[in-house]
């Protein structure tokens, strides 16, 4: 399975991973794999034959979804509104709004490499790696006081005026 990874891994790392515990890891590290995230695995597992296991680990997701993993519906809106200025605005600085959100440099690094030429998708890409950690407790207001705290005040200006537009 490390083989049919080695996009995900990293030919450095490659030989590091001597078992599947470990193979786990460094794709969980590199947000290739979690709660919710299960397409990479299953993927592998069809490239493997092993379509019973990719079937039980569909099955098993969609049986563990939980709706109180998520900000209410309109916390929800809001943070999309809050996504899409950030991303329109933020540029090449989002690693320094990434570390201010908590996200650790190892799920920077694997943002950064899936995006590696395109601003805004991984801006996008940093924020919902952002929302997937807080889970319901993701608030705009913590993005917004992240921005300040970067000095992104201008980027913070346009998300409140947008949210205000909106009628938030």
């Amino acid at each position: 399975m490390k083989f049919l990874c080695r996009e995900k891994i990293g030919k450095k790392d490659m030989e590091k991973i001597n078992s599947g515990i470990k193979l786990f890891q460094f794709l969980t590290e590199r947000g290739q794999l979690g709660a919710g995230k299960t397409e990479a695995l299953s993927e592998v597992l069809q490239q493997i034959h092993r379509s019973d296991l990719a079937d039980k680990l569909t099955t098993l997701e969609s049986l563990g979804v939980n709706t109180e993993s998520e900000p209410d519906q309109e916390e929800k809106a809001k943070l999309d509104i809050a996504t899409e200025v950030i991303a329109e605005n933020l540029g090449r600085n989002w690693r320094k709004l990434g570390r201010k959100l908590g996200l650790n440099d190892v799920k920077l690094d694997s943002i950064g490499r899936r995006y590696p030429t395109e601003l805004e998708e991984t801006v996008v890409e940093l924020l919902k790696e952002w929302r997937k950690s807080r889970g319901a407790e993701a608030r705009t207001k913590q993005l917004i006081e992240a921005l300040r705290a970067c000095q992104y005040n201008l980027t913070a200006d346009k998300v409140e005026d947008k949210l205000v537009a909106q009628g938030y």
